[in-house]
């Protein structure tokens, strides 16, 4: 060994920074989960980049991986789909196994997130103001939805039928069924809702609701815990 190798220490990583390696495959990582996240809240290139400020270009490279990612990009990415930075490039666990929910609001109620993760189920605790959603339009979309009433009146339209769900009831449905929440009750009305986009499917102990119906596709299943 030569003067000079035995005097020049050995490159170490600085303490605290991750390997180059695993630096790279949660860079290489960031583009799938961006693409995803976009598919499943249905929304285009176009009306992300008029949201963000990023050009449709820079999101379609970013997205297939031609672009790296970098704070400039993931900040207004992470605010337009409210979501914590640390979920677009999937960090890793730091021990601490609360969720630190941001709420938002849509289509006038409160939505309070209970899940950080981006693929899979959903959960929200979602708020209803006194009289929301008279007259609303049923909507359809892809997924399966399951609800818990914690307080209030929630009034679920479904397709042709009409239910009105007290505390400690339970709600199941396809969301390719119309369908539509509202509350007619004087306080306001709090409930879980489970999602799952790709219809994933809470299964419950529940006895039809009316008509002697079977829980099949389409379904309202209601309760109570027994």
């Amino acid at each position: 060994m030569s003067e000079r190798e035995r005097s020049t220490p050995a490159q170490q990583p600085e303490s605290g920074q991750p390997p180059a390696g695993d630096l790279a495959r949660v860079l290489t990582a960031v583009g799938p989960r961006l693409r995803a996240l976009r598919q499943e809240r249905r929304v285009t290139l176009a009306a992300l980049s008029e949201e963000t400020g990023i050009s449709v270009s820079t999101l379609s490279r970013l997205e297939s991986g031609g672009r790296k990612p970098t704070l400039e990009l993931l900040l207004p990415l992470a605010r337009a789909y409210r979501v914590q930075l640390d979920e677009l490039v999937d960090a890793p666990t730091t021990g601490d196994p609360r969720v630190h929910p941001r709420p938002f609001s849509r289509h006038g109620q409160t939505f309070i997130p209970l899940t950080r993760h981006l693929g899979g189920l959903h959960a929200y605790k979602q708020i209803l103001p006194p009289g929301y959603g008279r007259g609303a339009e049923p909507r359809v979309h892809e997924g399966f939805e399951w609800c818990y009433v914690l307080s209030g009146t929630v009034g679920l339209r479904l397709g042709d039928r009409e239910l009105t769900l007290g505390p400690g009831e339970v709600a199941e449905f396809d969301t390719r069924v119309p369908h539509a929440f509202s509350n007619p009750g004087p306080q306001p009305a709090e409930f879980l809702s489970l999602f799952g986009a790709q219809g994933e499917r809470m299964h419950v102990r529940a006895r039809p609701a009316e008509r002697g119906g079977n829980g099949g596709p389409g379904e309202t299943l209601r309760t109570r815990p027994s």
